[in-house]
């Protein structure tokens, strides 16, 4: 596996492949890297010929500075992942190199995405999002993005994203990595002692709840029942909330002919965790 953590050393590379025509396959990363990572590596291999991915921790993203400072660092054992996982290429950049002093920050546009949910709770958070990966693009020029749909809203900011700097690159996006217990896989999840991760499977029970129990009608009472198992599991939520699938828009009522979403995020102690499970409309 190739190691870049020079801009301009990976750009000359991506542009030699380029002229032999070869069709790239990007994962973006935070590092930390678990088995809904090496997923995406895996399916980016079955897709292109090309695997590339990159690990920066961004700090654009965190609303919260202590939670940049916490998020966990395991560079070794991410390249040794990768490696075994057959990854091509690693691109490495420091925050410098991503954010040199005087470089402007452009504005996204991306519309109430990112004043709902999560960019509601996480101020600025989708402009940091933004800001890193459209970064990542021009450095990377993938002929395939891929993204896991755990970040629910953030792949569809994502996919705004691509409209709006009119990137070539095809979003594709795969099904939550989830442990034996139903826990969606994260990088944060190391963060929990045992006790809070046994606790912390009440996201998925309160979200399959949902799943199984939804029938056309008002919402509520059915929110208010998950709700509850998320207190039970001693979560605390910022959100939990069922959406339109397409447009992430909050629905009260459901007539059974839309796909909807049940989307949360609870925090386990300090540890901020987000789910969500797909609803089609043919599910009830």
């Amino acid at each position: 596996m190739l190691i870049f953590r020079q801009t301009a050393d990976i750009a000359h590379f991506v542009e030699n492949q380029k002229r032999k025509q070869v069709v790239s396959g990007f994962v973006p990363t935070m590092g930390a890297l678990h088995e809904g990572h090496l997923s995406l590596i895996r399916k980016a291999k079955a897709t292109a010929a090309l695997t590339l991915c990159s690990i920066f921790v961004n700090p654009t993203q965190f609303n919260d500075p202590a939670d940049y400072q916490q998020y966990p660092v395991t560079l070794e054992n991410d390249i040794y992942l990768l490696e075994k996982s057959g990854c091509d290429v690693l691109f490495l950049p420091s925050a410098s190199e991503m954010y040199p002093e005087g470089a402007p920050r452009l504005r996204y546009e991306i519309g109430y995405l990112e004043d709902v949910l999560e960019g509601a709770y996480r101020p600025g958070h989708f402009q940091g999002v933004c800001q890193a990966v459209h970064k990542l693009l021009n450095i990377i020029q993938p002929d395939h993005l891929f993204m896991g749909q755990k970040d629910y809203q953030q792949c569809m900011v994502i996919k705004n994203l691509l409209t709006l700097i009119q990137s070539p690159a095809q979003l594709i996006i795969t099904e939550t990595t989830r442990e034996a217990d139903g826990l969606a896989m994260s990088s944060r999840n190391m963060r929990l002692n045992p006790e809070e991760r046994a606790l912390a499977t009440g996201i998925f029970k309160a979200l399959t709840l949902i799943q199984t129990k939804i029938i056309p009608g008002p919402l509520q009472p059915l929110l208010d029942e998950a709700w509850q198992i998320l207190t039970e599991h001693r979560l605390n939520p910022d959100y939990l909330t069922i959406a339109d699938a397409h447009t992430l828009q909050e629905i009260q009522t459901w007539d059974g002919n839309n796909d909807v979403v049940a989307l949360t995020a609870a925090f386990m102690g300090p540890v901020r965790l987000i789910d969500n499970l797909v609803i089609p409309r043919n599910f009830a």
